[in-house]
C-alpha cells in the first residue's frame, strides 16, 4: 500500500490540505522549543527551597459558642420613664368695670370749628347747541398770507447742450493718413466651369473587351432522403439491467460502539464536602422592641380659644366716601377735525424728472436687406450628368463539386478520458485514511485488489 497525502492525490490543482500552525507552537507539546535552558541548565542535588515565614492565609474559625451581648447591653441601666407633667392653664375671669380708652392725644386735641373750603373758579358749565360753530380762531386773524416769489438759483446751469454744427476738428491720424487706390490684381486661376464636348462618350474598358462570358449551370440540390422505419424490435436492454440480478445482500455492519447506559442500584449519595465539615452554631434570635398600643381618649376635646371667649362683636357702620361720582360729559355736536395745518398746507404737483438721452448719430435704414451675394448672382446652374458603374455583379458562384469539411484540428484531434479529481471526494475512491500530521496534511492509503482480500482492517474502514 503507497501512502500518499491529500495534495499529492490531486490532479487539478484545486485541492490542498487544511494547514494548521507549525509545531513550534503547538499547545500539547511538552518541550518547550523556544528555549534551551530546561536542557543545558545542571539540576544540582541537595539544594532545598528556603521555607516561607510569611503566616498562611488560612481562615480559622471559632470553636467556642457564640454570645450575642454586646458593650452597649451590658453598660445599658434601664430606668423607668414616666410622662412628663404638663401645667395646667389659668382659667380666664374677665374683669369688673368698664375699660377705660382715652389717650393722651384725645386729650391734647382741641376742636375746632371748620368750615369747608369754597374754591375761588367758578364751575365750568357746559353750553350744547345744535347750531354749526363759526369762529375765527386768533391764528388766522393774525396771520398774512405774504405772496412769496421763488428764489433764483445763483448756481450756474450746467446742462449739456450738443452742439448743431459739425464737428470739423481733424486728427493727427487724418491729417497724416494718404489713402490710396487699391488696384484688384487679375487672377491666373482657371476658371471653374464644366466644359461641354459634343462627341460621344467613349466608355469601353479593358474588362468588356477581354471578360468572356460562360454559361453556368444550375446549382445540384441533394433529394431529402425518405425515413424508413426498421423492422427488428426495440433493444432497451441496458448494462444495469444485464448486470443486476435482484439478489439477497446482507447489510453492513456498523462500526461505531454501542451507547451503553450506565444503571447502578446504589443510593445517589447526595453529601457534599460542605455538608460535612459544616457545624452548625446555635444562634439566638434578636430582640423585637415592642411599641405602646394607642389609647384614645375618652373625655370631650374642648375646642374654644381666648379669643373666641373674649372677643365681643360690635356694630359698626360701613364708610361711605365723601367724593361725589365723576360723570362723563357727552357733546351732542359732530367733531371739528381740522387743524391749522390742515387748512394752511396745499400740496404741490411734483412730475419726474425726464430720463436725458444722447441723440443717436448714426441713422438706421429703414429699407429692406439686400441679401443677394456675389456667389448667388454668378452662379450658373447645370444638369449633373450621372456616371455609369461598371462593378460586376455580387452574383453567386454555384459549382457541382462535394465540399471538403475536413480540417487539421478534425485530422489531428484525439478524444482524451474526462477523469474526476479522487480529492473532490470526502472519502476518495480507492483510498484508505490513515491519520493526520502536526501540519494539517492528511494521508490516505492506496488499496489494491490483493490488499482489499488480505486487509480485514481495510474492509472495515472502506465499509
Amino acid at each position: 500500500m503507497t501512502r500518499l497525502c491529500l495534495c499529492e492525490m490531486c490532479s487539478c490543482g484545486r485541492h490542498r490540505c487544511p494547514h494548521q500552525p507549525t509545531t513550534l507552537y503547538t499547545k500539547g507539546s511538552q518541550t518547550n522549543v523556544l528555549t534551551e535552558y530546561t536542557e543545558k541548565y545542571p539540576a544540582y542535588k541537595g539544594h532545598t527551597h528556603p521555607k516561607s515565614l510569611k503566616p498562611q492565609q488560612v481562615y480559622k474559625t471559632h470553636q467556642d459558642m457564640m454570645e450575642g451581648t454586646t458593650t452597649f447591653r451590658t453598660d445599658y441601666i434601664p430606668y423607668q420613664v414616666t410622662s412628663r407633667p404638663e401645667r395646667p392653664q389659668a382659667e380666664y375671669k374677665p374683669k369688673p368695670g368698664e375699660i377705660d380708652l382715652g389717650t393722651t392725644y384725645k386729650q391734647d386735641f382741641n376742636l375746632y370749628e371748620v368750615q369747608p373750603f369754597v374754591p375761588s373758579r367758578p364751575k365750568e358749565r357746559d353750553h350744547t347747541m345744535n347750531a354749526k360753530l363759526d369762529t375765527v380762531p386768533t391764528y388766522k386773524e393774525d396771520f398774512r398770507h405774504w405772496e412769496i416769489s421763488r428764489r433764483e438759483l445763483t448756481k450756474p446751469d450746467m446742462t449739456y447742450h450738443p452742439p448743431d454744427a459739425k464737428f470739423g476738428n481733424s486728427t493727427t491720424f487724418q491729417d497724416d493718413f494718404i489713402r490710396k487706390v487699391i488696384v484688384p490684381r487679375e487672377s491666373y486661376k482657371p476658371l471653374k466651369v464644366a466644359k461641354l464636348f459634343n462627341a460621344p462618350f467613349e466608355n469601353v474598358t479593358s474588362n468588356k473587351l477581354s471578360y468572356v462570358p460562360h454559361h453556368v449551370e444550375a446549382r445540384y440540390v441533394k433529394p431529402p432522403e425518405e425515413y424508413k422505419p426498421s423492422g427488428h424490435p426495440f433493444q432497451d436492454l441496458t448494462t444495469h439491467r444485464q448486470d443486476y440480478l435482484g439478489l439477497p445482500g446482507q447489510l453492513p455492519k456498523s462500526c461505531k460502539p454501542e451507547q451503553l447506559k450506565l444503571v447502578s442500584n446504589m443510593p445517589f449519595q447526595s453529601n457534599t464536602e460542605f455538608r460535612e465539615s459544616f457545624q452548625q452554631w446555635p444562634v439566638s434570635l434578636p430582640q423585637v422592641h415592642k411599641s405602646v398600643e394607642y389609647m384614645s381618649p375618652t373625655t370631650h376635646m374642648d375646642l374654644t380659644t381666648t379669643s373666641h371667649t373674649d372677643y365681643i362683636k360690635h356694630q359698626i357702620q360701613p364708610f361711605v366716601a365723601a367724593k361725589p361720582f365723576s360723570l362723563p360729559t357727552k357733546s351732542s355736536g359732530s367733531f371739528q377735525g381740522n387743524t391749522t395745518m390742515r387748512d394752511d398746507f396745499q400740496p404741490w404737483v411734483a412730475q419726474r424728472q425726464g430720463m436725458i438721452r444722447k441723440q443717436e448719430e448714426i441713422q438706421r435704414s429703414s429699407g429692406k436687406m439686400e441679401d443677394l451675394t456675389t456667389f448667388k448672382a454668378h452662379f450658373i446652374q447645370h444638369e449633373p450628368q450621372p456616371t455609369l458603374s461598371f462593378k460586376p455583379h455580387n452574383a453567386q458562384l454555384w459549382t457541382n463539386d462535394p465540399l471538403e469539411n475536413e480540417t487539421m484540428y478534425h485530422t489531428e484531434f484525439t478524444p482524451k478520458r474526462i477523469s474526476m479529481c479522487p480529492a473532490s471526494f470526502e472519502s476518495p475512491p480507492g483510498y484508505v485514511f490513515d491519520n493526520c500530521d502536526d501540519q494539517g496534511h492528511l494521508f490516505f492509503y492506496k488499496m489494491t485488489s490483493a490488499d482489499r482480500i488480505e486487509s480485514p482492517k481495510a474492509m472495515a474502514l472502506t465499509a
